[in-house]
């Protein structure tokens, strides 16, 4: 049976927040690791200002130490903006660009300083230049899951921002609990409407949640055919601004082993995985 899940490991999302910096060479040694487990997709870093996440001023030399010549795993880096997005797509390594648009305004606003029509006409802007540089575009929905501004948040402003993104040729849409809020019945409402309606779009969940409260989340998003699943190596990284600070990335290792228990096919080499895990306390002290 072929695999249908594809798994994006976040090493990018996991060192983003950490104060010390953390030596290029050892980021570098420690992605080389995952892109030897067997994952889709790796989302290793990002292009945007080292005054606002300094730990990532540092991506594209981690980048000239990175070995591709034996891995499957494609290479994902977060952009910010439109000249984020120049930087990140002069770099053939680079599968996808990934660009966070937040269907709060009060994030967008204190996020990236635009408002949601302005983060749109980016879309527009970098979707043109991935074509052109052949890149893929990924859209992050921030705040999917509701926000904690008060803002307005329904599955209708879901649907209406994912027409829009697909009309505009994105072929690739994960919801983001930025915050650490969606519980399992909105992830059961949200994705089967999603799929139905745009079924040539594939739909991706990068989760925050509490090492209690993941696995009915992940099992909605899995029963309802969501097929992208985004994690982090023990559960490093996820939002400051969570109202719990035990709220962080899902644990690769808790939805391996859900996905293991539903009897779905990983191509992953487990050995790889493990010694990554090992590692990943040299990284993460």
């Amino acid at each position: 049976m072929p695999q249908k899940i594809k798994l994006t490991e976040c090493p990018r999302d996991a060192m983003q927040g950490i104060h010390d910096f953390i030596p290029t060479e050892i980021k570098a040694a420690y992605i080389n690791l995952l892109l030897q487990v067997g994952f889709d997709t790796i989302d290793f870093g990002s292009f945007v200002s080292a005054k606002a996440i300094p730990q990532m001023q540092d991506t594209a030399e981690v980048l000239k130490k990175l070995d591709l010549s034996n891995t499957k795993s494609k290479l994902l880096a977060i952009i910010a903006n439109y000249r984020g997005a120049e930087e990140a797509a002069i770099h053939e390594e680079i599968t996808y660009l990934g660009y966070p648009f937040s269907i709060s305004e009060t994030f967008q606003l204190r996020n990236a300083n635009t408002t949601i029509l302005q983060s749109f006409d980016t879309v527009q802007r970098i979707n043109e230049l991935s074509s052109s540089k052949n890149k893929q575009l990924l859209v992050y929905l921030s705040m999917g899951f509701g926000n904690p501004y008060g803002d307005e948040w329904n599955i209708d402003i879901i649907q209406y921002w994912t027409e829009k993104l697909v009309n505009e040729g994105i072929k690739i849409i994960a919801l983001s609990d930025t915050v650490g809020v969606a519980t399992a019945e909105q992830v059961s409402d949200i994705y089967p409407k999603l799929t139905n309606s745009f079924p040539s779009t594939e739909f991706g969940l990068h989760l925050h949640a509490t090492p209690n409260n993941w696995h009915s989340k992940i099992e909605a998003a899995y029963k309802s055919d969501c097929t992208r699943f985004d994690s982090a190596l023990k559960g490093y990284g996820g939002c400051p601004m969570a109202a719990d600070e035990l709220t962080g990335n899902i644990a690769t290792e808790n939805l391996v082993n859900y996905l293991q228990s539903q009897n779905e096919p990983l191509e992953l080499n487990f050995d790889k995985l493990r010694e990554a895990l090992e590692y990943s306390s040299t990284v993460f002290l």
